[in-house]
């Protein structure tokens, strides 16, 4: 038993890279969890945490960022996954104002 090998929960947040260092700061201050940053997304120790208690905290940090609207949570196996919906793209949608037209009591001036 010395060589036991430690099973892990990984947290994919590929579509999020900028998160992945907020997140691991939202567990260990929350939930007082450590966990280490891989390029994918985060790992911990299972001993620590089910994963399913680590899909419901990832879901309370998704909801705490706003990005309840743009991303989901799901849980395969021993892997949290944190997926964008499709079609959420943001796009720029540039409103043309127009000139709104005079009548003629306007465009004589009173």
């Amino acid at each position: 038993m010395l060589f036991k090998h430690k099973s892990l929960v990984k947290v994919d947040m590929a579509d999020l890279e900028v998160e992945k260092e907020n997140l691991a700061n939202f567990l260990l201050s929350q939930f007082k969890l450590n966990s280490s940053i891989t390029p994918k997304g985060l790992e911990l120790n299972m001993e620590d945490v089910p994963t399913y208690s680590l899909a419901r905290m990832v879901k309370k940090f998704v909801y705490h960022k706003n990005l309840n609207n743009t991303h989901w949570v799901n849980v395969e196996n021993n892997v949290v996954k944190i997926n964008r919906f499709k079609g959420t793209t943001k796009k720029k949608e540039q409103h043309k104002k127009s000139m709104p037209h005079q009548n003629i009591t306007q465009s004589w001036g009173l």
